[in-house]
């Protein structure tokens, strides 16, 4: 538990560093990431950003053990407040009506998650055949791919409204749900009992691939859309689509039992069909107000 507020912290943190970094730098593009990563790279606040992301994926590690995936998730979830929270107070962002009852449905829908959870019926698998991995991530991964390329072609068309990235959240939110079940594939191979052991049958395993690739396309596409849209709105849907499908498939993919009573049985589905409601119901198009702007002094010429 104490991890997995911990990795909160952490998540929300890099995520209003990096946005903040982004806010200082010329436009990015997916379409030149070299471009992009040599700018990032040359951020003092970005790196602090992305050193504390890093962090938060080692706390991640440490809650799959310990944990059931749908039980991770939903505490994983509950860092959207401290989110938003913190990109009011640092970021000046400020979210809509419409957008802030999304969000408090949301937490709702997760809520019903973690109530159906039962600590003594549940149980904590450590792995899950290759075969069955690499049938979900593979389409999944190409899934999100199409989606943001479809996003950026809508991005340039002429005379478009304001976007509110909801299509980069949910294309983001895929590679990182790929991410999240890599995570939880490496977590079952640590053991302090043999170190050395443990690191061959990780490499043998689809498992640190899977987090090379969503390593590189998530931070290149991550870091245009973040820059782009606001980090109230497109973070908290990245981590409803990651948790959401770390939770569903997660699950079924490592064998984690659903609730056997069915009133936590009722909450668990009832709260995962919340969620996905609250996402293919929010608003496509920016109508929140324009982040707060200290006025600068204009220059006195003689």
């Amino acid at each position: 538990m104490a991890a997995a507020l911990m990795a909160n912290v952490l998540y929300s943190s890099g995520f209003v560093l990096e946005k903040r970094a982004l806010a200082a730098l010329p436009e990015v593009t997916v379409r030149e990431p070299v471009r992009l990563l040599r700018l990032v790279v040359g951020s003092p606040l970005w790196l602090a950003g992305s050193l504390a992301l890093a962090s938060g994926f080692a706390a991640q590690l440490v809650v799959y053990r310990t944990l059931p995936i749908a039980a991770a998730q939903g505490i994983f979830v509950s860092g959207l407040v401290l989110l938003v929270l913190l990109s009011a107070r640092l970021l000046g962002e400020r979210t809509s009506g419409r957008e802030r009852y999304a969000l408090a449905a949301i937490l709702a829908a997760l809520l019903m998650v973690v109530l159906s959870l039962d600590e003594s019926a549940d149980t904590v698998s450590q792995a899950a055949p290759y075969q069955l991995i690499l049938l979900l991530c593979v389409p999944s991964l190409a899934g999100g791919v199409w989606l943001y390329h479809a996003a950026e072609r809508r991005a340039a068309r002429r005379h478009r409204l304001p976007t509110t990235g909801i299509e980069y959240g949910v294309a983001v939110g895929l590679l990182y749900g790929v991410s999240s079940l890599a995570i939880k594939g490496v977590s079952g191979y640590w053991t302090a009992a043999d170190p050395g052991g443990a690191l061959l049958g990780v490499a043998r395993s689809p498992y640190p691939y899977l987090l090379l690739f969503t390593g590189a396309f998530g931070l290149v596409m991550s870091q245009a859309a973040l820059q782009r849209c606001r980090a109230s709105l497109i973070v908290p849907v990245c981590t409803t689509v990651t948790c959401l499908y770390t939770a569903v498939l997660g699950t079924l993919s490592f064998g984690e039992a659903l609730p056997g009573d069915p009133l936590r049985l009722a909450l668990r589905v009832a709260g995962t069909a919340l969620a996905v409601a609250v996402l293919l119901g929010m608003p496509r198009h920016d109508t929140a107000p324009a982040p707060r702007t200290v006025a600068q002094p204009k220059e006195l010429t003689p």
